[in-house]
C-alpha cells in the first residue's frame, strides 16, 4: 500500500507520518508540507515540501497513491480572519485535490480531516451521527462544503472518500496563544513542566478531547478499511472528560509537579470549549474507530 499525507508537517501530520513509518505494511510513504519539515531516514519515505494548491506539486505528491490523507487546512480563528486566504485552501485546493484523484481507476481511498465546528452552537443533547449540520464559523462552513462534495463523489464511484471530525486534539506544545482552544494543550505541558497558568474555563466545564496519538492512529485506521459503508462523514471517538478531572490525571500523571492551576471562566471560553453535551458515534464506533481508554490514557497519550 502506498499512502500520501498532504499536511505532513503540522501537529496531527507529523504524527501520522511517524505511525505509518513504523507500519511494515505500509510500501512506500509521500509527505508534502508548504513548510519545511524534518526528513525521514526510510527509503520507503518521500519528503516533498510545496504547495498542494499547485498542479505540478500535487500531482508529485499524489502519483501513485493507494490512499490519500489530507489534513492541510487553514484553521478556525486564521480562516474567520481571513476567509478568502482561507477558501484558497480549504475550499479550491482542497476541491482540486479531490477532482485531481478523480481522473483515477480503481477510486483513491481519501481521508479529509473536517471538524466538529460543523455543528451548530449550542449542540443538541446528545451529539449523535444524524444531528443536523449548521456550521457558524467560516472554518466549520468551508470544511462542510469538502465534506458535502467528498460524500457525493463517492456516491458516484469517482472517489472512495471519507471525512472524519477529530474532537480537542491535544496536547501541541506550544499552540498558537493566539488559538482561543490553546489554553486546552497548553494545561498539559504547564503541569508536566512545573507551570503556573490560569484555565478560562470553570472546574466542571466539559469538552470532547483526544490525543493526538490516538487521533494519528484513527486516520490511518481510515485508510486501511476495507469498507467504510453508506456514511462517508462522521465524527470521530471522543473521551468526555471535565477540566477538574484531566487536571487531577495531570497531577496523577506528574505528582512531583509544582504547577498552580487556577481556574478562571470567560462566559465565552466557557461556552465555545466548556459546554459539551453526550457524544454517540455509532457509526465510528462499527467501523472500529476508538478513542483514549480513559482520561489517564489520554495524559499518557498527548504528552508522550
Amino acid at each position: 500500500m502506498k499512502v500520501a499525507v498532504i499536511g505532513a508537517g503540522g501537529f496531527v501530520g507529523a504524527r501520522v507520518a511517524a505511525r505509518l513509518a513504523e507500519d511494515r505494511s505500509i510500501e512506500a510513504i509521500t509527505l508534502l508540507d508548504q513548510a519545511p519539515f524534518a526528513a525521514r531516514d526510510d527509503r520507503r519515505v518521500r519528503s516533498l515540501v510545496g504547495d498542494f494548491a499547485e498542479r505540478s506539486m500535487r500531482g508529485a505528491a499524489l502519483d501513485g497513491a493507494d490512499a490519500v490523507i489530507l489534513l492541510a487546512a487553514v484553521l478556525g480563528g486564521a480562516a474567520e480572519a481571513n476567509p478568502k486566504a482561507a477558501r484558497r485552501v480549504n475550499v479550491d485546493a482542497t476541491l482540486d485535490l479531490f477532482e485531481h484523484l478523480c481522473e483515477r481507476a480503481p477510486a483513491t481511498r481519501v481521508v479529509f480531516a473536517s471538524t466538529i465546528a460543523v455543528y451548530s452552537k449550542p449542540m443538541p443533547d446528545p451529539v449523535t451521527d444524524a444531528t443536523p449540520l449548521a456550521p457558524v464559523m467560516v472554518y466549520g462552513a468551508q470544511k462542510l462544503m469538502m465534506e458535502v462534495a467528498l460524500s457525493n463523489f463517492a456516491a458516484k464511484g469517482w472517489l472512495d472518500g471519507v471525512s472524519l471530525r477529530p474532537s480537542g486534539v491535544v496536547a501541541r506544545d506550544g499552540a498558537d496563544a493566539a488559538l482561543k482552544s490553546a489554553f486546552m494543550s497548553r494545561l498539559f505541558w504547564s503541569v508536566m513542566r512545573g507551570e503556573d497558568m490560569t484555565l478560562p474555563v470553570a472546574p466542571e466545564s466539559r469538552g470532547w478531547m483526544s490525543s493526538v496519538e490516538t487521533v494519528a492512529r484513527n486516520f490511518i485506521h481510515a485508510a486501511k478499511l476495507p469498507e467504510i459503508g453508506a456514511n462517508r462523514a462522521f465524527t470521530l471517538p471522543a473521551l468526555s472528560p471535565t477540566f477538574a478531572e484531566i487536571l487531577e490525571a495531570l497531577r496523577r500523571r506528574f505528582p512531583e509537579s509544582r504547577s498552580r492551576v487556577v481556574f478562571a471562566p470567560d462566559p465565552e471560553i466557557v461556552a465555545l470549549f466548556g459546554a459539551y453535551p453526550r457524544l454517540e458515534t455509532t457509526t465510528a464506533d462499527s467501523l472500529g474507530f476508538q478513542c483514549d481508554a480513559d482520561v489517564d490514557a489520554l495524559v499518557t497519550n498527548a504528552v508522550s
